[in-house]
């Protein structure tokens, strides 16, 4: 059995949004009980991670992490359309990834007791997107 949702968010700018509920309610809503779930962003300068989901200074700290490795506005930089924050924004989507895939059983996310799915804005300002979920079993 395949089912398959596009979920749509509204960031409100660079930071990590907890996608976990929509993303288990998906899950739920396709009648799944043991399988995978394949998550997918459908933008390249955002994207998907698991991290942390009970202290916000782990995502603090790993936006700093980013900001040193990726930095807003480097005159090295020759991709600057949308701004400063816009070739930066496709690096960190780069280093991060735009796919997740969880387990599923009993009909739920396999996630650890500490663990959330997060949607992970890398520009600026805010920004409408696009997660696709498709979850793959019986």
């Amino acid at each position: 059995m395949t089912q398959q949702t596009i979920l749509e968010f509204t960031t409100p700018g660079r930071g990590t949004s907890n996608i976990t509920g929509a993303v288990a309610q998906a899950v739920a809503a396709s009648g799944v009980r043991t399988g995978l779930a394949h998550v997918f962003v459908q933008h390249t300068s955002c994207s998907l991670t698991i991290t942390e989901n009970a202290d916000p200074d782990v995502r603090r700290d790993l936006d700093t992490i980013l900001a040193r490795l990726a930095p807003d506005g480097d005159p090295a930089y020759r991709h600057h359309l949308e701004g400063p924050d816009d070739m930066a924004a496709h690096a960190r989507s780069v280093l991060t990834g735009t796919a997740l895939t969880v387990p599923v059983g009993a009909g739920r996310l396999l996630l650890g007791t500490w663990q959330g799915i997060f949607l992970w804005e890398h520009r600026t300002g805010a920004q409408r997107r696009s997660v696709v979920v498709t979850v793959l079993g019986a």
